[in-house]
């Protein structure tokens, strides 16, 4: 069994910030659960192009308002709370909160924790086996190995 507080990733390598939004990493890869589970909080007024072409990724809005955009199609959805998308087709998508929007996001494949997004949006995909100590993926506060780009810092 596995418990853990938001509280406490406060600060730790899971606590992952940019300037457009901040991404609590519950579950990683290294749970070895078969999924990932983030939450994230996207900075209303900021426009967020994400593209995840080697995940599936779930999003559950929990708080705030906004707009999700399907960048191949135009279509535009309201995001308010209770809202769920899916992007089971690798959809690049674009969110425009107009509030801050805290979300539940989940990924399968699971990501690792040392992801970063590239020109994209999008996570590569990076599984344990190939990872040189997938043990390390606790992500201890001060862990050299595990440190973000310039552009998403910890907190």
């Amino acid at each position: 069994m596995i418990v853990r507080s938001l509280h406490d990733l406060d600060g730790t390598d899971r606590d992952v910030v940019t300037p457009n939004w901040r991404s609590k990493r519950i579950i990683l890869a290294g749970d070895r659960v078969g999924f990932s589970m983030h939450e994230t909080v996207l900075k209303a007024g900021t426009v967020n192009d994400f593209w995840y072409a080697n995940h599936v990724e779930a999003v559950l809005c929990v708080e705030g308002h906004g707009e999700l955009v399907d960048q191949e199609t135009g279509e535009v959805h309201a995001l308010r709370p209770g809202t769920l998308y899916l992007l089971d087709g690798h959809e690049r998508h674009q969110v425009r909160p107009m509030t801050d929007i805290r979300a539940i996001c989940v990924f399968n494949p699971p990501v690792t924790g040392r992801e970063t997004h590239d020109e994209h949006g999008a996570y590569p995909l990076i599984r344990l086996e190939d990872l040189e100590d997938p043990e390390g993926l606790d992500n201890a506060p001060g862990d050299s190995a595990d440190r973000p780009s310039d552009e998403e810092t910890r907190v």
